[in-house]
């Protein structure tokens, strides 16, 4: 009898075993399937916010038919000038070659795409490269945005900090000619974020990864000389 009972008790022991297998096995798999389900949500989701990123915009007057960038001149060589307002660099090619890109536009030799990124928001407390591009296209829309962008550049404010205050970007706009109302209003209500939030998407997706960054019909001048985007220029026009 003893021996009996001791195979039934071990045959239960061996079926509580298998069974708490079973729902071990049971909820690892629920736990991964719930695992897989939020990343495919993830992942759609991403999909969404990035399709809204980049298509959902306004563009500015002036705008490329993409919407990438605002056109300057009409000339038969493309010359794509990708900058961001917080950026030195930016500033120092500005100084050192955009006298340069003004003569070649004048001369009619090229035709500019100025891409005013937002890559820096994050050396801003106030986004200030979103809002400083975003008031690009507000100048452009008052057929004023190179004078604007120069202007820009010329105040450019340290990185770290806040940046200039949408009451003196509006400043700004007034002294280069645009209408203070008109333009202000457009600072304020943010009218060209999303534009903004295009362009610098885009840009990435073509592999820009750095400001400035200048390419002549379509290929990169690795050194923004006055003399290397003369040269590029000459070259492409050929």
């Amino acid at each position: 009898m003893s021996s009996r009972k001791g195979r039934k008790d071990a045959a239960r022991v061996v079926r509580e075993q298998l069974a708490r297998e079973r729902r071990r096995k049971q909820t690892l798999w629920i736990s991964l399937g719930a695992v897989l389900l939020l990343v495919i949500a993830g992942l759609i989701g991403w999909s969404v916010w990035s399709g809204q990123e980049s298509d959902e915009f306004t563009a500015p007057p002036g705008a490329n038919e993409a919407g990438t960038g605002i056109v300057v001149g009409s000339g038969p060589v493309t010359v794509d000038i990708y900058e961001d307002f917080l950026c030195p660099a930016c500033k120092q090619f500005e100084e050192t070659s955009g006298a340069t890109v003004e003569q070649l536009v004048s001369e009619g030799k090229v035709r500019v795409v100025y891409h005013p990124v937002a890559y820096l928001d994050r050396y801003s407390s106030t986004e200030y490269s979103t809002r400083a591009s975003a008031a690009s296209g507000c100048a452009a829309e008052g057929g004023r945005f190179t004078e604007f962008a120069e202007a820009l550049f010329e105040r450019q404010p340290p990185e770290g900090g806040a940046g200039l205050s949408d009451d003196e970007l509006i400043d700004i706009g007034a002294e280069v000619g645009l209408a203070r109302d008109a333009f202000g209003s457009c600072v304020r209500d943010g009218k060209y974020r999303s534009w903004t939030a295009h362009v610098s998407a885009e840009a990435s997706r073509a592999d820009v990864t750095g400001t400035p960054t200048i390419l002549v019909a379509g290929e990169p001048v690795r050194e923004w000389t006055p003399e290397n985007i003369t040269a590029a220029v000459e070259a492409a026009g050929r």
